[in-house]
């Protein structure tokens, strides 16, 4: 058994991660002056809730006391963290700030999207369906392949208004690692910042119900938040820091049964989502243990491992306040209140954490996750 986890672990990790660079060299997007600690972002999708992941990224940028070397994402996750990269590559922090909240703005039902932008953003970010002119009652019989024999996907435009992608695959002061399912294996894919296109976000954020598999090179990819949400196992070899903050937004215990069928639909893929994550952490502590067993190198060369410390911001009990329909929102109103819930709870991490940063985990993987399923 130890041999196969091993191999696995040396396929999956040296496939998303690029060669780590001197941290001098990664202050570029971050003002000058200053002591700043480094963390890794890992960002997990889950519909209109990553309006809280939103808010975390936002109090994180407007604090200054910290900077960030990498950042991994699925779905929504992945989507808010172009914006967050293109924003610190085009103006820092600040202007990371501006872009975040103008997307936000944009795909809310109160943005000015044309109606077919419009309509697949209401659907993605309700992560099932809804009524509709495109994808509307039909879309409960028939499948992408039959309501959409173009495989138009108005979704690409919307993220290129944001994002420019030749910038961001130029940048090598931050590391970007965005996940998707492969359709026919199920195993995750994960891509890198050189190899980031607008196609690789839709893959990424390819809900199987509203589009067509996005095919790249030949390979055609589902939502990553099926396989890797987010994935944290890139930042075992692919950055100088050890700290990996992860954003969790799918709530992992709801004390009601879901009974309406959109209701059912959206825990179904809460559950789905958080499975994929479970399994980062497991991976995360067994290469822990190994490199403490003396089993593993530990270092930022060439066949070394990081020992990463983790570190969790969740929805937690504001999720289950909003209740299970809170995904399906997408009104900026209630995108503004999970904002202000994600600023909330960085700030209290930060007063509670800042100090264990580059020193300590402040969660045990998965043990303290798992006792939340139990």
């Amino acid at each position: 058994m130890f041999p196969m986890l091993l191999q696995h672990l040396y396929a999956t990790t040296r496939r998303a991660a690029p060669r780590a660079t001197a941290g001098a060299k990664r202050n570029a997007l971050w003002p000058a002056g200053g002591k700043r600690k480094r963390i890794n972002l890992a960002l997990q999708g889950g519909g209109a809730h990553g309006a809280f992941t939103w808010g975390v990224l936002d109090q994180l940028l407007a604090d200054g006391r910290i900077e960030v070397e990498g950042i991994s994402g699925a779905s929504a996750g992945a989507i808010n963290a172009v914006m967050l990269a293109d924003g610190l590559i085009h103006g820092g922090p600040e202007d990371a700030r501006t872009r975040l909240a103008d997307f936000w703005r944009a795909v809310s039902s109160n943005g000015h999207l044309p109606d077919l932008q419009r309509g697949v953003v209401d659907r993605l970010f309700s992560f099932v369906p809804r009524q509709g002119v495109w994808f509307g009652a039909l879309s409960r019989f028939w499948s992408p392949y039959e309501l959409n024999p173009l495989n138009i996907n108005p979704l690409k435009d919307v993220i290129d208004r944001f994002v420019d992608f030749e910038e961001v695959r130029k940048q090598r002061g931050l590391e970007l690692f965005i996940s998707a399912t492969d359709v026919r294996t199920g195993e995750l894919r994960i891509f890198t910042r050189k190899e980031i296109t607008p196609e690789v976000v839709m893959a990424s954020a390819c809900l199987p119900l509203l589009f067509r598999a996005v095919e790249i090179g030949g390979v055609p990819y589902w939502d990553g938040g099926y396989s890797g949400n987010p994935a944290v196992s890139p930042f075992l070899r692919a950055t100088t820091t050890e700290d990996t903050l992860i954003v969790q937004i799918n709530p992992l215990r709801r004390r009601t049964v879901p009974t309406g069928t959109r209701e059912i639909m959206s825990r179904v893929n809460e559950i789905n989502f958080n499975a994929s994550l479970l399994s980062e952490l497991r991976e995360v502590e067994f290469v822990n243990k190994l490199i403490d067993e003396g089993r593993l190198p530990r270092g930022t060369r060439s066949g070394e491992f990081r020992r990463i410390r983790l570190h969790r911001i969740a929805l937690g009990d504001a999720g289950e306040t909003l209740g299970a329909r809170s995904p399906l929102n997408t009104d900026f109103e209630y995108f503004e209140t999970l904002h202000k819930l994600g600023q909330r709870a960085m700030r209290r991490f930060l007063d509670a954490h800042f100090d264990n940063i580059g020193h300590r985990s402040t969660i045990d993987a998965p043990d303290e996750v798992e006792a939340e399923v139990a």
